[in-house]
């Protein structure tokens, strides 16, 4: 009767250990990237062979922080949203730079993807020819932020998930970008709770609505 126990005990232990590694490798700063200039509210958006734009449509791009951040299930969920709602008006795409496994069971934890596309970026290229680098130690830990984290949670219910892959220095942001790939509004993370307002972007690319 002891051997289940200590097959139980060591798979938890195991578990345990991958899930502490996991917190201590996403405070690792990675390899840097070299950042393309962001684009500026007039310029051409970025194209790649994952990312091509313009097609034709209205685009919102989110980049998000790494999966299990309290802010980006907030940022996602209000891009997923906006999906639903304007499905037919605008393309939504999210970018994540967690791997393939963790942002599939991480999206299914924060209730899907509804009209959202999901590029997963693992390399952060993509990331890259967007302007977006690494951030500092004040945008990723600040008393703002931690703050804000709290209350998060407190008054949403959205508190840190477990972090499986990804990076806590990686900048996020989002983008709007017009049927012929002009980008019409922008928003760039200046700590880890600086999030975009989705309401703005939808008046940039002259759609109205109701709040998100």
């Amino acid at each position: 009767m002891s051997e289940p126990t200590t097959t139980a005990t060591n798979a938890e232990s195991n578990a345990t250990k991958s899930g502490l590694w996991a917190e201590l490798e996403s405070l690792r700063t990675p390899a840097a990237k070299d950042a393309a200039p962001t684009p500026k509210v007039g310029s051409k958006a970025p194209s790649t062979w994952r990312l091509p734009l313009p097609d034709g449509r209205k685009t919102l791009v989110l980049f998000l922080r790494h999966c299990g951040c309290s802010f980006a299930e907030k940022t996602f969920k209000a891009l997923t949203a906006i999906s639903d709602r304007n499905k037919t008006v605008v393309h939504c795409i999210a970018v994540s730079h967690s791997s393939v496994e963790d942002t599939e069971r991480w999206v299914l934890q924060v209730g899907g993807v509804w009209q959202t596309d999901i590029i997963v970026d693992e390399g952060r290229d993509i990331y890259a020819a967007w302007g977006l680098g690494l951030s500092s130690t004040w945008n990723m830990i600040n008393p703002f932020a931690l703050y804000s984290a709290y209350r998060l949670g407190a008054d949403e219910g959205i508190w840190n998930r477990p972090t499986e892959s990804g990076s806590r220095w990686q900048t996020s942001g989002a983008f709007a970008v017009d049927e012929d790939g002009t980008v019409r509004w922008e928003h760039i993370s200046r700590t880890a709770a600086d999030l975009p307002n989705f309401d703005d972007a939808l008046e940039a690319l002259g759609i109205s609505g109701p709040p998100a």
